[in-house]
């Protein structure tokens, strides 16, 4: 069985080692690459205040907080979800020194001590699409991800686009279940398994552009060349003839 967390937080700044903390977890889970609907989430209290500057992001305010449980009474909680289980994060370096930070203050070791690995789908992204914008809200962008509903950062929320981003980046790697409502959570059927296809067995033709395609194409780099007052790269490394 192939276990997977899609985790994302939200938290008081930007630097645990400055005493920022967190203040929001989501967590996602698939099994087998279909997501299950056992979702775990909590509001925490950082027992400290926000930076103005991290409201504005998430929106969750210290007078929302005040009453939330503090992150000590939730840890086995969050362990116990996360066992074993192999981590998704976007940016994951962030989330994992805040969480490293926060089971420091518990002498709960590390997170990695807890979990079977962590994959950082920000790393995945700059390798599948380099030089692009690989932010959380450019990938569903691309990948037809719909976040029309994301107007503040929430960490459940983040969490659930990501399982749909990651989805969508690693089609074709594996076998994939997609469900098609078998009703009860953990019921038996509803699954339809798409094998992954070798592209390997096709001979796939080479289609040439037209004189007038190339001209075309030519006058156009001449005109992006001109616009950047001749500072393009490609003459020089010859990539372009």
């Amino acid at each position: 069985m192939s276990r997977q967390i899609f985790l994302d937080t939200e938290t008081t700044g930007l630097s645990p080692e400055s005493g920022d903390r967190i203040i929001e977890i989501g967590c996602v889970e698939m099994i087998n690459r279909r997501l299950t609907g056992r979702h775990l989430h909590f509001y925490i209290n950082p027992e400290r205040p926000n930076h103005e500057d991290a409201v504005r992001i998430h929106g969750l305010t210290d007078e929302f907080l005040a009453d939330k449980p503090v992150f000590a009474a939730l840890v086995d909680e969050i362990l116990d979800y996360c066992r074993d289980a192999e981590i998704i994060i976007h940016n994951a370096a962030f989330d994992i020194g805040f969480l490293n930070a926060e089971l420091k203050r518990l002498n709960k070791g590390l997170f990695t001590d807890h979990v079977a690995g962590v994959i950082d789908s920000l790393i995945m992204a700059r390798e599948m699409f380099p030089g692009k914008s690989n932010s959380l809200d450019a990938l569903c962008r691309r990948l037809e991800v719909d976040n029309t509903h994301r107007t503040l950062h929430g960490a459940l929320m983040d969490a659930e686009l990501l399982a749909e981003v990651y989805i969508n980046m690693t089609r074709g790697q594996d076998a994939l279940l997609i469900d098609a409502g078998s009703g009860a959570e953990g019921g038996e059927g509803g699954g339809l398994a798409v094998e992954a296809m070798d592209f390997s067995q096709f001979n796939l033709p080479v289609v040439g552009p037209t004189p007038e395609e190339e001209e075309a194409f030519v006058a156009h780099l001449e005109g992006i060349d001109k616009a950047s007052e001749k500072k393009t790269l490609w003459k020089s490394l010859n990539l372009v003839l």
